[in-house]
């Protein structure tokens, strides 16, 4: 559950989810469309949407317990980017 409720002390707990899910939430608009993302780093994991404004939200969530260096790269572009020890991060590239 991402809140929980503690009712011996009256209050609610929010887990990593519930952060996790305002977050896709927030970049991810209705009507996006998942289109086609990969890695090539075994730690990291990445999903990609294309929102009807047409700006793309990659999403990469780094597992490990160190930080990794890795290259963003969409069409002819590309950016380097440090992802922390157990991350989740949102690139959103503008049409």
């Amino acid at each position: 559950a991402p809140i929980m409720a503690d009712t011996v002390n009256n209050k609610l707990i929010y887990q990593p989810s519930y952060y996790a899910l305002g977050h896709f939430s927030r970049f991810i608009k209705p009507g996006a469309q998942r289109i086609l993302c990969a890695t090539t780093k075994d730690e990291l994991e990445a999903t990609a949407f294309l929102n009807p404004d047409g700006t793309i939200v990659i999403v990469l969530m780094n597992w490990s317990d160190r930080a990794i260096d890795f290259t963003l790269k969409q069409d002819d572009n590309a950016v380097e980017v440090k992802s922390p020890a157990y991350s989740m991060s949102t690139f959103v590239i503008e049409a």
